[in-house]
């Protein structure tokens, strides 16, 4: 048995009913805002809890409804709203790097002790080979810019066919 493109056992082919016009338009982000439905949830066992110890008098469903009211009291503070989505998180980062941005790539984080959410976004220059990248973190409730850095790209293109010349990086 030989192993390769040639071998029915080892190729891949698409779905007879892959429908292309069910398409229903670009990808979108959830906002993290739904945090402050569990937020909702804890606040109510927390509060049948409690009232559960006002009836029984047991401690441990009042250490209950003090923890719970804790964790959902964060969960509400956590649930930030997402001002900026990923599309304008690449506007904005293409007009901080200064170049014209072929390939990017989008990651959403989260900083601080409260998660609040800020886009990193990894950008490379329009031309083949990109011979400049950047990053940039912005804040994804306001869209500031928290910090940007761009460099000349280093990747090396050459065992592709691809010559480096011209592009601005280094020819080590």
């Amino acid at each position: 048995m030989t192993e390769g493109p040639a071998d029915p056992e080892y190729s891949d082919a698409l779905p007879d009913d892959l429908d292309v016009t069910a398409y229903v338009g670009p990808y979108t982000f959830p906002d993290i805002r739904r945090r402050r439905i569990a937020a909702t949830l804890y606040f109510i066992i927390a509060a049948g809890a409690l009232l559960g110890w006002f009836v029984s008098g047991n401690r441990g469903l009042a250490a209950a409804a003090i923890l719970v009211g804790v964790i959902g009291v964060y969960s509400f503070a956590a649930g930030w709203h997402l001002g900026v989505d990923q599309t304008e998180a690449l506007a904005v980062a293409s007009r901080t790097v200064g170049f014209p941005v072929g390939h990017a790539s989008a990651q959403l984080a989260w900083r601080g002790l409260l998660s609040r959410p800020a886009w990193r976004m990894l950008l490379y220059s329009a031309d083949d080979p990109p011979s400049l990248r950047g990053l940039v973190e912005l804040d994804a409730v306001d869209g500031h810019v928290m910090g940007e850095y761009t460099e000349r790209n280093p990747e090396d293109w050459s065992s592709y066919g691809l010559t480096t010349e011209g592009t601005g990086s280094d020819d080590r």
